[in-house]
């Protein structure tokens, strides 16, 4: 199959994502944190181009509306998971900002999950593609920089001699999460709204 320069940026972002997580998982070290957030960067990056090389080349196709997505959740999910491990396992780390972080990314996967669902649903039964809206893109930037922050934060504070007592709290990485929290419901709730109506029981 032969596809164009968009879609080859979001089947490279999807080879990214195991990259990424091996660096992350083989060592705790700064200077694995440092290169798992630039491989996380640059295949954000990716994320981006692609779709500024399809609308302004009119390169957009229906492979590529259902790739991009795809290609953006198992990257965020994937990072999200890695973090989510390391601060389960890091004693350093306040209770309040693990619970948080749980619950968010439990939140993010079933989100991603239903839309993903309406999605196949929609296009199966109605043949449309339902591509990303400008509150499902905002969404995934605030997923992005919350990955980078918590990752950076916590290998920043890790390696401080004697971090400050507000570290283990990671102030940044907390906020940045409930603004992610914030967005994943409300994108997830305007897709349902948007697509309820192809979502008919009787067939």
């Amino acid at each position: 199959m032969k596809m164009n320069l968009p879609n080859k940026l979001s089947v490279i972002r999807l080879c990214m994502v195991p990259v990424f997580v091996v660096i992350m998982m083989a060592s705790d070290a700064l200077w694995a944190n440092l290169v798992g957030c630039a491989l996380f960067g640059l295949a954000a990056f990716t994320d981006m181009l692609d779709g500024k090389i399809a609308r302004k080349y009119n390169l957009v196709t229906d492979f590529g509306k259902f790739l991009d997505p795809l290609a953006d959740k198992f990257m965020v999910i994937g990072a999200l998971l890695v973090i989510l491990y390391k601060v389960m396992g890091d004693g350093s780390i306040n209770g309040i900002f693990t619970t948080v972080f749980f619950w968010t990314v439990m939140i993010v996967i079933f989100r991603e999950l239903a839309v993903t669902s309406i999605r196949l649903v929609v296009s199966g039964s109605a043949g449309i593609v339902v591509a990303a809206n400008m509150l499902g893109k905002i969404k995934t930037c605030v997923q992005i920089a919350c990955v980078i922050i918590c990752i950076l934060e916590r290998a920043i504070y890790a390696a401080l001699p004697t971090p400050p007592a507000f570290a283990a709290y990671l102030p940044a990485s907390l906020a940045l999460s409930v603004l992610m929290l914030v967005f994943t419901l409300w994108s997830g709730i305007n897709y349902i709204a948007s697509y309820w109506k192809y979502m008919d029981p009787e067939k």
